[in-house]
């Protein structure tokens, strides 16, 4: 088969062994490979990432000296089983599936270990019992972005908001720009967007943000309405005073009963969910600085390198600060149907398409982000550049 394989930081298209499906996987036919943003950092940083996920349990990451063929949003078609398969579908059905499969006792990663080659290449292996079908007639084109508006169904989750909660989405690539589509997905009212970058504060509309902001000129944190929400410590401080006045006005009330029963069911004000999803160094402490008080902050954005914050004014302000990664196969699924279902369309992410042959240009246009989101790859298409 044909694959583009890289070898420190270089592509090379060549022809490789077909590959062979071992027990429990499927071969699959290639239709559709997105270029993630990890793509573009393992490519020329891939051993720092391994010495991090070293640390972290996963000593199979790409190095930078290996041969590696990346890819890890895909969609496909079913070829050929290899052993111990149920057979669940036809050869030629379209599927989708999540990017590990497990050789002996040991899970690797599709696409970013040498020992799991990933969907830059007209074929792919994966695990039979991570492979979805793609329902509802879902072109393969939408069908790949399966896995990154997965990756943003989980940060939604992981957010917990409500609809009625505000919600800022700071950095608008491709991760902020599914967060921004899974949050109206999920019904948020107002959603405020916010990136440098014109092109993508274009998209970031075409995804359905309520406001659009330009940091250079505005401040994301004014542009959605304020009014009832809480803005400053002081705010707290008074709704206190207010709420203990109100309570005390009733003869013989056990009002610490009113705070306990807020408390159990996690009933009391809260600030609005803001969605990182830069991963720069400095962006996470700019965000704890301007957030309003009780808010709750999701790291997206993959930050490589050391950063520092202030703890303290987290503290002050009772920030709630989570991490988001990756889905587990329930939220992949739902997000499979959800595109397919229709509610939610992934079309204004997609900026380009190219061949194998096409993607050292597609990386060097995705270094920039004036023009393009998300690239794919069509293994059949002589496309040199999107």
């Amino acid at each position: 088969m044909r694959a583009a394989v890289v070898t420190n930081s270089k592509f090379e298209v060549t022809d490789l062994p077909a590959p062979i499906p071992g027990r429990g996987q499927v071969l699959i036919n290639v239709s559709r490979c997105g270029i993630c943003g990890s793509d573009l950092h393992v490519r020329n940083h891939a051993d720092e990432v391994a010495e991090l996920s070293a640390v972290t349990g996963y000593d199979s990451f790409m190095r930078s000296d290996q041969s590696v063929v990346l890819g890890h949003e895909f969609s496909g078609e079913v070829v050929d089983y290899g052993p111990g398969c149920r057979k669940r579908w036809r050869a030629g059905t379209p599927v989708v599936a999540l990017p590990i499969v497990r050789h002996g006792d040991k899970p690797q990663l599709t696409g970013l270990s040498v020992e799991a080659p990933g969907a830059y290449a007209e074929q792919v292996i994966v695990q039979e019992s991570m492979t979805m079908p793609v329902p509802n007639g879902l072109s393969a084109e939408h069908a790949a972005l399966t896995e990154p508006m997965a990756v943003a169904w989980h940060a939604v989750r992981r957010g917990r908001i409500g609809k009625r909660q505000q919600a800022f989405v700071i950095g608008c690539g491709p991760i902020g720009l599914a967060v921004i589509s899974m949050l109206k997905a999920a019904g948020v009212r107002t959603v405020v967007a916010s990136d440098f970058s014109p092109r993508r504060r274009e998209l970031a509309a075409a995804c359905g943000a309520d406001i659009v902001v330009d940091p250079a000129t505005d401040s994301p944190w004014t542009a959605a309405p304020t009014r009832g929400r809480i803005n400053g410590v002081t705010d707290i401080l008074d709704l206190g005073f207010d709420t203990m006045d109100r309570l005390r006005r009733v003869p013989n009330l056990p009002w610490w009963y009113v705070f306990r029963l807020a408390h159990t069911l996690n009933a009391g004000p809260s600030g609005p969910v803001i969605f990182e999803c830069v991963g720069v160094p400095g962006i996470l402490d700019q965000i704890i600085t301007a957030a309003p008080p009780l808010s709750r902050v999701v790291v997206v954005g993959v930050c490589m390198e050391a950063d520092r914050i202030r703890p303290a004014m987290a503290i002050n302000k009772e920030l709630d600060l989570r991490f988001a990664f990756g889905y587990d196969p329930g939220e992949f699924r739902d997000t499979l149907h959800l595109l397919a279902e229709g509610k939610v369309d992934p079309a204004p992410l997609i900026t380009g398409t190219v061949g194998l042959n096409g993607i050292d240009a597609a990386f060097t246009t995705l270094a920039t982000p004036d023009h393009h989101a998300k690239i794919l790859i069509d293994p059949t298409s002589n496309a040199p550049t999107p």
